[in-house]
């Protein structure tokens, strides 16, 4: 390997697993430090009966590396505090905060409870802002203290945020909304230092594997597109420090490609430059609509 994240210490929820256990080991093969989360739930967020994230530390040990675990529950503020304040003790500094944790609780939206609405809005949203306010108050604090440092923030969003998916209206809004929380972080913590960007990624998980139940190796190279390493080494590198200048983005990664994602813009427009009666609005809507790029359909639809 390159050694592109030698000495850089990196925290990464979520990564008992799936994404997160592919992106702990390519960053550690890649010299970084690991602080590795996961609650160790189910699918569903309810409490397993293993713990994910010391497997992944102990394998990152064995092969060489240097990782600690961490169980806490990253969507409170002490469970976020404590994994920010787990990195900066264990290894004296913090780099790169990967914001991974999640599960799912699908269903269409007249059978959505409300509990299952809030469990998938704490553990995704509120999940990402808990340790990103977390480790920008450490980053805040370096930079006021003449230490400012090259540190990254990658968030983990989903094709579902960007364009929705029927029968995950609660999965849907958390991603959407995470982009929204990404643009805002970057915004604000520029100035000290900090990049931040989302990925949506497209993967075979615990979470996905009924939707990539097949393999979709390719006959003639053997390449398993829907592997999660292979969306890892994008997430390196927004996380190192030869990232710079590249802040605000959203990434989508599949298989072999890598796609920047353009968000909302404005189109087409009409300006009356006076107020428009009900009708005149619906008029100037479909001569807009009649001009603009049709959107792209929600999965499942």
């Amino acid at each position: 390997m390159s050694g592109l994240c030698d000495g850089r210490v990196v925290v990464i929820t979520g990564a008992g697993r799936g994404l997160g256990r592919a992106h702990a080991l390519a960053f550690a093969a890649e010299g970084a430090r690991l602080v590795v989360n996961d609650l160790g739930v189910g699918l569903d967020g309810t409490p397993g009966a293993d713990s994910p994230a010391e497997r992944v530390a102990a394998q990152i040990r064995a092969a060489g590396g240097e990782a600690v675990a961490h169980g806490g529950d990253i969507a409170t503020s002490e469970g976020a505090a404590a994994l920010i304040r787990t990195a900066v003790e264990t290894y004296g500094r913090l780099d790169t905060l990967v914001n991974n944790a999640g599960f799912l609780r699908d269903r269409m939206l007249v059978n959505l409870d409300e509990d299952d609405w809030d469990a998938v809005l704490r553990v995704h949203l509120k999940g990402h802002f808990l340790p990103l306010k977390h480790a920008a108050a450490h980053w805040r604090a370096e930079t006021k203290a003449g230490r400012t440092p090259a540190a990254r923030i990658v968030n983990t969003s989903s094709g579902a945020g960007l364009l929705g998916s029927v029968g995950q209206g609660n999965y849907s809004a958390a991603k959407a909304g995470i982009i929204a929380l990404t643009l805002v972080a970057a915004a604000e913590l520029r100035r000290y230092g900090v990049q931040v960007n989302a990925l949506a990624p497209a993967a075979r998980t615990r979470m996905t594997e009924r939707t990539f139940a097949e393999t979709m190796t390719a006959p003639d190279t053997g390449f398993d597109a829907m592997a999660p390493e292979n969306v890892s080494p994008l997430v390196v590198w927004l996380g190192s420090a030869a990232s710079a200048g590249v802040t605000g983005r959203v990434f989508e990664a599949e298989g072999g490609r890598i796609t920047v994602m353009e968000g909302w813009r404005p189109g087409p427009s009409a300006d009356k430059g006076a107020r428009w009666s009900p009708a005149e609005a619906g008029e100037a809507a479909l001569k807009l609509l009649a001009q603009a790029e049709a959107p792209g359909a929600a999965y499942g639809a």
